[in-house]
């Protein structure tokens, strides 16, 4: 599928929710610390093709490690719809579990050993998504 198409999502108790295009129904399935415990499955988009539709105000920001990637998260229920990633710091990478309905089967996982980041980076960046 490399047609665009809009999807909506958002956090587990309502207050964020947004709305994103893609065109690549790709997603990339880490194993670092974080990704593994969050369940992320990373959905990176350009910031353009991201709209942030309410929950501005019920956001707050997780960092470690280097402080680069500003994990977002809702405050009032905890879950962890989108950020900003390290490996892209300029886009968005969007929780493909936190789209509305059930979408996973729509998108293609691609396996990245985030739990050897530093060895394995440059795989991921070459993606298309820079």
């Amino acid at each position: 599928m490399n047609q665009l198409i809009t999807y909506q999502g958002g956090c587990h108790c309502g207050s964020v929710r947004f709305s994103v295009t893609v065109d690549q129904h790709e997603a990339i399935d880490c194993n670092c610390s974080i990704c593994r415990k969050k369940g992320f499955i990373h959905l990176i988009v350009p910031p353009e093709r991201f709209t942030l539709l309410s929950g501005a105000e019920v956001l707050t920001t997780y960092t470690f490690n280097t402080h680069t990637a500003k994990h977002t998260f809702c405050r009032i229920c905890g879950i962890h719809p989108f950020y900003r990633p390290r490996s892209h710091p300029q886009s968005i990478d969007v929780n493909l579990r936190c789209l509305d309905d059930d979408v996973l089967s729509r998108f293609a996982r691609v396996p990245f050993d985030g739990a050897n980041w530093e060895d394995n980076i440059d795989t991921l960046k070459g993606n298309k998504i820079d």
